[in-house]
């Protein structure tokens, strides 16, 4: 896949990105925006046989808690992501030239660059949704969006409240939108502190587990343990990770960033000014939802955020630059 040229106006090669988002954006009935879609199923038959489970009868049908469960999203997540992509590449016959993907996301991304086939990311991330689960008891982690603050002042509290606990800035989302975790009390104390400080909103998270903080080392383990096992392959695609911001094209590098990135932050906001630097015009959300569309607008408003949540939104992109 080769970098296309930025100096031809939208209908023409501008830079595409694609990003893949990560837990938060399941829904039941979530693929059905997209119609009858035959890559689309083919990709969720692909998977649903590699893990041994239906995932399109779980994702058109629920219920709801059965979605959230994170051993459960975190391969529906994945799997729709993918299949949205290779609708858009079957339509088109036009790959992205950069992808990279929020969290879970980036394994998505990473099948969708041609590092990993999706028989193998499937279970894969189910195993490592375990892992993070078992790292830490229900109940004693906890999640929180903080609006309004900038991340140096979240960290501060975060640093100030934490008292021998865990909590700290993971999800560095937009300039004013940052996602702090650790332990459920250091988290409270945090939240407090931070609506003190001028925090717009803190908001609890309905989670199951505290994603990226120190206290995911556990589950960064496992990772380690399995990812020797798994076939990487160099990227077809730039993919610009989230734990470092970088692109390694070499496969042990690449195994080497998933296992820190499950217990580091998700440097999104950096991720996006990246694609920028890149040459990237158009930044399309890749999957159901359109979480990562709004943030993309955020972090930089000369960037196209679009959300590719329907198969409408699919045909409007190819449109809008010349590949229909």
């Amino acid at each position: 896949i080769r970098f296309l040229s930025t100096d031809f106006p939208m209908s023409s090669m501008q830079k595409l990105a694609f990003v893949f988002p990560g837990q938060g954006s399941q829904s039941v009935g979530m693929m059905a925006a997209y119609g009858d879609d035959a890559e689309i199923r083919a990709a969720f038959d692909e998977a649903s046989l590699a893990l041994g489970e239906d995932l399109w009868a779980m994702a058109a049908d629920g219920p709801a808690e059965r979605l959230s469960l994170t051993t459960n999203t975190q391969p529906l997540m994945l799997t729709a992501g993918v299949a949205v992509f290779r609708s858009w590449v079957k339509r088109t016959g036009r790959a992205p030239d950069v992808v990279a993907g929020h969290s879970l996301g980036e394994y998505a991304a990473l099948v969708a660059a041609g590092v990993l086939r999706l028989k193998d990311a499937v279970p894969l991330v189910r195993l490592r949704a375990q892992a993070m689960q078992d790292a830490v008891p229900a109940g004693t982690g906890a999640m929180a969006a903080v609006l309004g603050l900038d991340a140096a002042a979240v960290q501060a509290c975060c640093d100030e409240a934490a008292q021998g606990e865990v909590v700290a800035a993971v999800n560095f989302n937009s300039p004013e939108q940052t996602v702090i975790a650790g332990h459920a009390a250091a988290g409270q104390r945090a939240m407090a502190l931070l609506s003190e400080r001028g925090a717009k909103r803190t908001v609890a998270l309905p989670v199951s587990a505290p994603f990226h903080c120190s206290l995911m080392q556990p589950a960064a383990e496992k990772l380690a343990q399995a990812l020797p096992d798994v076939e990487f392959r160099r990227p077809q695609i730039t993919l610009v990770n989230n734990v470092d911001v970088a692109s390694p094209d070499e496969p042990d590098a690449i195994r080497d960033a998933l296992v820190r990135q499950a217990a580091a932050p998700v440097r999104w906001v950096e991720v996006i000014q990246r694609m920028a630097e890149l040459g990237v015009v158009t930044v399309a959300e890749c999957g159901p939802g359109k979480v990562l569309a709004g943030l993309t607008k955020r972090i930089d408003r000369n960037l196209n955020g679009v959300a590719l949540s329907d198969g409408a939104a699919l045909e409007q992109l190819a449109q809008q630059i010349g590949v229909n």
